[in-house]
């Protein structure tokens, strides 16, 4: 019997944002032999259909939905398994789990973190008139996302902005080498790297998106051995710290600094764009992955 598989993703992407790996997936999953269907998770019942799985790839519309989409993904993982595990995707979902990366000895930019405007005062003071990324802990897309003098008002009124919303605040040192546009995207596929993309800059100094709206120039590039073995050393980790089943598909986002080395930027095990389109034998390879994956759970 064919296994049936519903990819999630939604109808609601911001400009320059859209799914680009789902229209390879798809065929690569069917020439793999299973069932195919893209599922819009809000429009979607959970028990619906006749799935044996569902894996999580582009519902990037949940920051502004997100405890509608949490309750949506534990009712849907009460009729039918999804990956990346729900346990994994609520560890990842907020950034905090960088603290648990770095208690297992994972290289990360220093932050301060801030739930409070008295500490969102007392972080910025400690980078003087230096640049500085603030962030809120869960966010996609580079929502509410700056590069800002750390002694300006523009820096203090999006962290007000952030707290408004409930957020956590994270304070990081601009990276220049971050800002060059060195960062890359280690991809790994059932614990296997499988390709590395480099995306460019995103943030513009002075606030906003470089070129003016969020926009990546994914290009495939190769990772040093050094850059390799780290993020081999990032996904030994995540599986010591989540205690979740080990990930399907991960991105693990890095960049080789002069000042702390080769350092961790995020892990992303829940909605990555594993950049498909790019490198399309790493679709076949998920394809073959998700075989697997739904034949351990229907002894297919």
């Amino acid at each position: 019997m064919t296994a049936h598989v519903g990819v999630v993703v939604t109808d609601e992407y911001l400009p320059g944002a859209e799914d680009p790996d789902t229209p390879v997936l798809l065929p690569a999953m069917r020439a793999a032999g299973l069932k195919a269907t893209p599922v819009v998770w809000h429009a979607h019942t959970p028990g619906d259909g006749d799935y044996d799985l569902l894996v999580l790839r582009s519902p990037w519309d949940y920051p502004w939905r997100e405890a509608e989409f949490r309750a949506w993904l534990t009712e849907a993982h009460r009729h039918v398994p999804v990956l990346n595990t729900p346990a994994l995707v609520d560890w990842n979902l907020d950034k905090v789990y960088l603290r648990d990366l770095e208690a297992h000895g994972v290289s990360t930019v220093p932050t301060r973190w801030a739930t409070t405007e008295e500490q969102l005062r007392a972080a910025l003071d400690t980078h003087g008139d230096d640049w500085v990324v603030l962030k809120p802990t869960v966010s996609a897309g580079a929502l509410h996302t700056g590069l800002l003098r750390a002694s300006s008002e523009e820096a203090t009124d999006l962290g007000r902005r952030i707290l408004a919303e409930g957020r956590m605040i994270m304070v990081q040192p601009e990276v220049p080498e971050l800002s060059a546009g060195a960062e890359k995207a280690l991809y790994f596929i059932d614990g296997q790297h499988t390709h590395t993309i480099s995306k460019g800059a995103i943030l513009a100094r002075g606030g906003g998106l470089a070129g003016g709206e969020y926009s990546e120039d994914p290009q495939p590039v190769t990772a040093t051995a050094a850059e390799a073995a780290f993020a081999e050393s990032v996904m030994a980790a995540i599986d010591a710290a989540s205690g979740a089943e080990p990930p399907l598909y991960a991105r693990i986002d890095l960049v080789t600094s002069a000042e702390w080395g080769i350092v961790l930027l995020e892990a992303e095990l829940f909605e990555p764009a594993l950049n498909l389109h790019r490198v399309p034998e790493a679709a076949t390879a998920l394809a073959a992955a998700i075989v697997q994956r739904v034949g351990a759970r229907t002894g297919g």
